[in-house]
């Protein structure tokens, strides 16, 4: 079975526990919770059988061995994740608003998440990988984007594939040479797996067929436009599959896109249809 790599952050998340609450005063929390984009990714798709590996970095704490904990109790290979001392183990505080969006407060770059580098561990991972997944919110500094980037040139060397979640935080987008390295990352993908309106951040089109022909055109295999409860709608050279959401009484949404995407991806990887996958 084919093995997937994804690198990025590596972080614990710490909610408020009521709708329109605010962190401009004290209130409930609940939580650590181990998160981060990538982190969720690659649980996702080791708890579905797919081998699976995380490049990272966290913390000597408590924060960090909670990670560690739970993706080796997934299953996922967690030989190329380094434990940085004297560093703390990234931190993303979310409030939910009551127009349904999230207010994020993150500690990533300055914490150990932002000390992940392509050491010898993680060029070992590598060696064994056939697919690389990226996450937009994993280029949050050059340092960063260097691991991704090489990540991808080094599955690339092998005839291997690469998955894009573009994953767009406002606090990414406005670090310097975001844009580039998501453009970047785009020219090598195989597998492109947008949200909404982040299919036209990409795109000259002004509507959804338009902005598909148009990517698909640059040497995309398939793009799978997420939407939320609405389902997912499926596009290759071929045509087009759209798949209704399933009903379900929502507890976080959080993750739930990482999720979803390391399904797609981890049965994708083993052949299976686009229905199916």
């Amino acid at each position: 079975m084919k093995k997937l790599v994804s690198a990025g952050e590596i972080l614990v998340e710490i909610m408020a526990e009521s709708i329109g609450q605010s962190f401009l005063e004290p209130g409930p929390l609940a939580g650590p919770f181990p998160s981060g984009a990538p982190a969720i990714f690659i649980g996702q798709a080791a708890a579905l059988g797919q081998p699976a590996g995380l490049i990272g970095a966290v913390g000597g704490d408590d924060f960090g061995q909670l990670n560690i904990d739970r993706l080796s109790a997934l299953g996922a290979d967690v030989s190329a994740i380094a434990v940085r001392e004297g560093h703390a183990t990234g931190t993303a505080f979310v409030a939910y608003r009551t127009d349904a969006s999230r207010h994020f407060v993150f500690n990533i770059r300055n914490s150990a998440a932002g000390l992940l580098e392509m050491d010898d561990a993680a060029k070992r991972l590598l060696a064994g990988a056939d697919h690389v997944h990226v996450m937009g919110s994993s280029l949050f500094s050059d340092r960063a984007t260097d691991v991704a980037l090489a990540a991808i040139a080094a599955v690339k060397a092998k005839s291997g594939t690469v998955s894009f979640d573009p994953n767009i935080r406002r606090e990414i987008m406005q670090a310097s040479g975001t844009r580039q390295a998501l453009d970047h990352v785009l020219a090598q993908t195989d597998v492109f797996l947008p949200s909404g309106n982040e299919l036209f951040l990409f795109s000259s089109a002004s509507d959804e067929q338009a902005a598909v022909r148009e990517l698909l055109g640059r040497g995309i295999s398939c793009i799978v436009l997420k939407k939320g409860a609405d389902g997912a709608t499926y596009h290759d050279r071929k045509g087009t599959l759209a798949m209704p959401g399933f009903v379900v009484e929502e507890v976080d949404p959080t993750g739930a896109g990482d999720c979803f995407g390391a399904a797609f991806v981890s049965f994708w990887l083993r052949g299976a249809s686009p229905a199916d996958a």
